[in-house]
């Protein structure tokens, strides 16, 4: 028998906290091509049970809930009548036609290598702190999908380590992150060693920011008439309203087969005529996405807060299917307005035709924050618990570069960012594009490190045409690394630097539950990709690491359950 957490027992409770809105069908995804549809039948065998909210519990659960609250842990189970996709019979059944209708779209993605730091002593990279890959995930998993048939490019371990929160030390003086480090035995192969990095900015109340200017464009074309994609956006959007008060003002742009202007400019006081304008959208049409993105930053202009939070937040699945639809055609349209200082967030909804692809770039060519609502739970946490750090950006274009000492470092690889990658160069070039980090935000960084040890080192062995001789410095430097850091303020055109050494001070035998656990997601998204350097990493594995340590927060909690689920 498997081995599980400790948190069993209080599955039926954390389960709720990740109830998709779409766990109707298990039909396999691929980036490019659907796939043959399963066959597998899955029957529930669960008692029902009274459910706990570990926090709290939302005061209305929208219909697609229904079938899942009646199932406790087991709501991915059988339904008992025709579900919202027109699907009959199991929730992860074949639609009567017999043709899998999937088209989800993800980028692939090359994992990273390790590198030799005799020949790339510089990692460059841009700061990220989107977290739309783990909700995406756990709502496949959740849906049935198991480790062989979720898309590999559906798996951004930055964004998996990313969604949670650390107790991380703030911004001291007047720099506007906090750094801390961590280096210790790296959890999946002993004879390396992990090093955590992480930067914290200071959070701020919603409330004590400054006037906003919010669009919502919201897709409303026929393909998000099911009830996990429109009907969800609009309780979505209306959490979002109680942070709201009379320094906002609020918009509403529609797209289908046309764009309409529902709201413009409206108190964010006025929470009636808001929530009246959102309740009235329908689902209907074909999807002309340009023309909405356009129409939206057309009333953003309009309302323009000079000094204040401009910012247009589209709620799609994605699927353009009108106007110009390539992802680098509808960033073209973007990136100007976000240098004006009008950013673009995007929420994802739905499954299917969800394009993931599409819906990213959008997001970072918009300077903007890119979260996959797969629940009104995670509405919650996106629109309200951290409704100052996706608002409010602190520091933009934020790009880091960690510089190995080989005295330490014989190679080196960094866990995800792989579609954040720069060029060496490209860090003092402050006309590259990097990630926004918004008030309260946290990046939290993975590499792992094959130490140098006398086998390995390369110092003093020299070549026809060069020599590998440390430095003095080097030699006598008790560093491992430098952390550089550049950003911008979210007004100005030229990046500061900041520089952190990170030494041997860093290392411990005995690391914390924030390394811990981001090990464990790190090793979670390897064994997901079948990754060929997750080493003795497993899910088993996984199990024993969280059992280490106490799981403080319900996302943690649910983590846990999600290993269970594709560990049976």
């Amino acid at each position: 028998m498997k081995r599980k957490t400790v948190l069993r027992s209080i599955i039926a409770s954390t389960t709720l906290l990740s109830l998709t809105a779409c766990g109707q069908a298990n039909l396999t995804t691929t980036t490019t091509v659907a796939s043959e549809p399963a066959t597998t039948t899955v029957t529930a065998t669960a008692p029902e049970r009274d459910v706990n909210y570990v926090d709290s519990e939302p005061a209305e659960y929208p219909v697609f809930y229904e079938n899942s609250m009646k199932t406790g842990d087991a709501f991915y189970a059988l339904a008992e009548s025709e579900n919202s996709l027109g699907f009959d019979g199991a929730l992860w059944g074949v639609p009567e036609d017999g043709i899998n209708w999937n088209t989800e779209e993800y980028d692939n993605i090359r994992e990273n290598v390790f590198k030799d730091v005799s020949t790339s002593p510089l990692s460059t990279f841009s700061a990220d702190v989107d977290s739309a890959s783990y909700s995406n995930l756990r709502r496949l998993i959740n849906s049935g999908y198991t480790l062989k048939e979720i898309p590999e490019g559906a798996v951004r371990a930055e964004e998996m380590i990313n969604y949670f929160t650390y107790n991380y030390d703030g911004p001291e003086g007047n720099d506007p992150f906090g750094v801390n480090a961590e280096i210790s035995t790296c959890p999946w192969n002993s004879e390396h060693k992990l090093l955590h990095l992480g930067l914290q900015t200071e959070a701020i109340d919603f409330s004590d920011t400054p006037d906003s200017n919010i669009v919502l464009l919201v897709d409303v074309s026929g393909s998000m008439s099911d009830e996990n994609k429109l009907p969800l956006v609009k309780e979505s959007f209306s959490l979002l309203l109680d942070n709201l008060s009379e320094k906002d003002t609020v918009s509403i742009v529609t797209y289908a087969s046309g764009v309409n202007v529902v709201l413009e400019g409206v108190s964010g006081d006025k929470k009636d005529k808001i929530s009246e304008a959102l309740e009235s959208l329908r689902a209907g049409g074909s999807t002309n996405g340009t023309g909405g993105i356009d129409e939206a930053y057309r009333v953003a202009e309009a309302n323009f807060i000079k000094g204040g939070n401009n910012r247009v937040i589209i709620a799609s699945d994605g699927d353009f299917n009108v106007g110009k639809s390539s992802a680098s055609d509808l960033s073209k349209q973007i990136k100007e307005k976000a240098k004006k200082g009008i950013y673009l967030s995007v929420l994802g909804y739905g499954m299917y035709n969800y394009s993931d692809t599409r819906m990213e770039t959008l997001a970072d060519d918009g300077n903007g924050n890119y979260a996959y609502i797969d629940t009104l739970h995670e509405a919650k946490k996106v629109l309200v618990e951290e409704l100052g750090a996706n608002m409010l950006t602190v520091a933009k274009d934020v790009k880091l570069q960690v510089e190995f000492n080989p005295k330490y470092v014989s190679e080196y690889r960094l866990i995800g960012y792989e579609n954040r990658a720069l060029n060496n160069e490209d860090f003092e070039d402050d006309t590259k594009d990097a990630g926004e980090i918004g008030a309260g935000h946290s990046v939290t960084v993975l590499y792992e490190i094959v130490p140098t040890t006398e086998e390995n080192s390369t110092n003093g062995k020299d070549l026809k045409y060069q020599t590998s001789n440390l430095t003095d410095e080097a030699l006598k430097s008790n560093d491992w690394l430098t952390l550089s850091v550049r950003y911008k303020e979210p007004d100005e055109d030229e990046s500061k630097l900041l520089e952190y050494e990170i030494g041997s001070n860093y290392y411990t035998d005995k690391p914390s539950e924030d390394f811990i656990f981001s090990a464990a997601v790190a090793e979670f998204a390897m064994v997901v990709r079948n990754s060929e350097y997750v080493a003795d990493g497993s899910l088993d594995h996984i199990v024993e690491e969280l059992n280490t340590i106490p799981l403080k927060d319900e996302y943690r909690r649910e983590f846990a359950t999600l290993v269970d689920k594709v560990n049976l």
